[in-house]
């Protein structure tokens, strides 16, 4: 199998040859490279190279044009920081929602222009030079996440209590905006999209089920019937939401590392788990010999509905012995 067929396969619930391996890479992607980040995030022609080259370095079975979350904010008009070597950052002080009001009179941006469009353009580029071999996985934002970029992360929190209707309105925009951005990755040849909601990781349950399940339940609903697989990744302590996270219907679930993989499981039995080692300690501290161990205890409480990869992002100094252990474990069981 290729890794477009072993990654499909897999969603789908049929058998596959070994584990598929898709880990996060952004930053690391950019150094093999040898590339500045700020130019990664900026001209998907830099990004499309680097994940190309990784993916045959390491063997990945996908490509992603994962980069930032500060893509869909930056086309509202949003005030965002780029930096020659980091990731671009929302300005949180002058967040573009600051005053509440200012949200009636936003609009959708077009993802046929402005950093969401950079983004479309590396989907399509993907889909010429590795279509087929390779899985594509296009990228949006989750209602939390993105309404904490146009809000400001500790506004949104005070808001669920000071608030509601806000967040609601907040929330609905943010689904429609990104089932734009999605229908567009779709469009030019995302196979899966991802869907990161990590500002939600910082709400406990009855937040969680209040406010942010429904929209991330519509958001998803959205991307299926359009035909796409979901990949849910969620930065963070998650353990208390997970009950809600199991009814999203998600195919494939990220899992970090402060989540036992083996309660995941018990939450969600039928689906594809993804983690979940600890990026910095185990994996970019770690040596070949307890990396290799490590994914093997996540392999044996996640069951083979697994896919190989780290909690989070793989750090861009992680030793590329480590990230090899990672693959021959994929590949030899």
């Amino acid at each position: 199998m290729n890794g477009y067929e072993r990654l499909a396969a897999s969603l789908a619930g049929e058998p596959t040859d070994c584990l598929p391996w898709m880990p996060i890479t952004m930053m690391f992607a950019a150094d093999q490279l040898g590339a500045p980040y700020g130019r990664y995030a900026a001209d998907y022609r830099t990004l499309v190279e680097a994940q190309l080259l990784s993916a045959d370095r390491f063997g990945f079975d996908h490509v992603s044009v994962i980069s930032d979350p500060a893509r869909e904010a930056a086309d509202c008009g949003a005030a965002v920081h780029y930096f020659d070597d980091q990731p671009p950052a929302i300005d949180e002080v002058n967040a573009l929602l600051a005053d509440k009001t200012a949200l009636s009179a936003l609009q959708p941006p077009d993802p046929a222009g402005g950093r969401m469009l950079d983004r479309v353009k590396a989907v399509e580029s993907f889909r010429r030079q590795v279509g087929g071999q390779l899985l594509i996985e296009g990228w949006i934002e989750g209602p939390c996440a993105e309404a904490a970029d146009l809000r400001g992360i500790n506004r949104l929190m005070t808001d669920f209590f000071d608030d509601p209707a806000f967040v609601h309105d907040l929330f609905d925009f943010v689904v429609e905006m990104e089932l734009r951005f999605a229908r567009a990755q779709a469009e030019a040849g995302a196979d899966l999209i991802g869907v990161g909601d990590a500002a939600a990781s910082l709400v406990g349950p009855r937040v969680y089920e209040q406010f942010v399940l429904p929209y991330e339940k519509k958001l998803i609903d959205g991307l299926h019937a359009m035909g796409l697989k979901v990949r849910l990744h969620i930065c963070g302590n998650i353990r208390r939401i997970l009950p809600g996270i199991a009814t999203l219907g998600c195919e494939l679930v990220d899992i970090d590392y402060m989540v036992p993989i083996a309660e995941a499981r018990q939450n969600m039995p039928a689906q594809l788990l993804c983690g979940n080692l600890d990026p910095v300690k185990t994996l970019r501290a770690g040596t070949p010999d307890s990396v290799t161990a490590a994914v093997a205890q996540c392999h044996q409480e996640a069951g083979q509905r697994y896919v190989v990869g780290a909690g989070c992002e793989v750090p861009r100094d992680t030793a590329a012995e480590n990230v090899l252990a990672m693959r021959d474990y994929a590949r030899s069981h």
